[in-house]
């Protein structure tokens, strides 16, 4: 019974921010649960030694496509060649994201619009794309990757956690857009896990003040991450839909 209720075998999931840290780890336990994936990011060789990785210790198909997110043509190229090559996708995890820290009255209309295209505009469009041939077999799983700032936030984080704030109001309206067809659609909320988008912005200091605001006084790593996407992956999460899985060591349990 435990092992239905997690095993992959037949699916195929998409993870776009897919060669590194989180993508990377989900891609990884979907594969060892018997799924094919696909991994896409913008950087090719990165991509390729992940799906190499991948393939190396799950024996799993594993391939790869790099594209923009923040460009609607790429991600329009990337729901036409994943369909092309994979023949379909079953699972799509937009993991792809971005954070430029910005005092409101400091934001640059630049960084507001690619922030917005890259962390939301391009969930929408490649879910929009994919979710015809889930509605056709009559499964599917869609998990947005959202964060922990978009349930609260900090100082110089306005665009970051507006779009991830978005995701979540997106999530519940595609949920039930999809529901009658099996499809669910769910958001992750990750508090502060050590990859390298936030260990490039913050000081030593920050980090530390971070993971002693956890209540495990630790920052989470990547692999943390996989249970619960193949969780709200596979039938073990078949009546999850339309809500915020928020994995973050406790976290936001802290008022002060």
């Amino acid at each position: 019974m435990i092992s239905k209720l997690f095993d992959l075998t037949s699916r195929v999931a998409l993870v776009t921010g897919g060669s590194r840290g989180l993508g990377k780890a989900m891609a990884t336990i979907f594969a060892e649960a018997g799924a094919s994936v696909l991994l896409s990011s913008r950087h090719e060789t990165e991509l390729q030694a992940a799906a190499d990785e991948i393939r190396d210790k799950t024996s799993a198909r594993a391939e790869y496509n790099a594209a923009d997110m923040t460009n609607r043509d790429e991600v329009r190229r990337l729901a036409d060649e994943a369909i092309k090559r994979m023949g379909k996708i079953d699972i799509l995890v937009n993991n792809a994201g971005a954070n430029v820290p910005q005092p409101i009255d400091q934001i640059r209309d630049e960084d507001w619009d690619r922030l917005v295209e890259l962390n939301l505009t391009s969930c929408m469009a490649l879910t929009r794309a994919l979710v015809p041939g889930m509605k056709e077999r009559r499964w599917g799983r869609v998990i947005h990757i959202s964060s922990i700032m978009g349930l609260a936030s900090t100082a110089g984080r306005n665009a970051y956690s507006a779009t991830k704030a978005a995701l979540v109001g997106m999530a519940k309206a595609s949920a039930l857009d999809l529901g009658a067809f099996n499809i669910t659609v769910n958001c992750i909320a990750p508090g502060p896990f050590a990859t390298e988008m936030p260990m490039s912005i913050l000081s030593a200091e920050q980090q530390a003040a971070l993971a002693a605001r956890t209540a495990l006084n630790r920052w989470g790593q990547p692999e943390e991450l996989a249970g619960p996407a193949l969780l709200l992956a596979s039938e073990a999460g078949s009546y999850i839909t339309g809500t915020v899985l928020v994995v973050d060591g406790g976290a936001l349990s802290r008022v002060f």
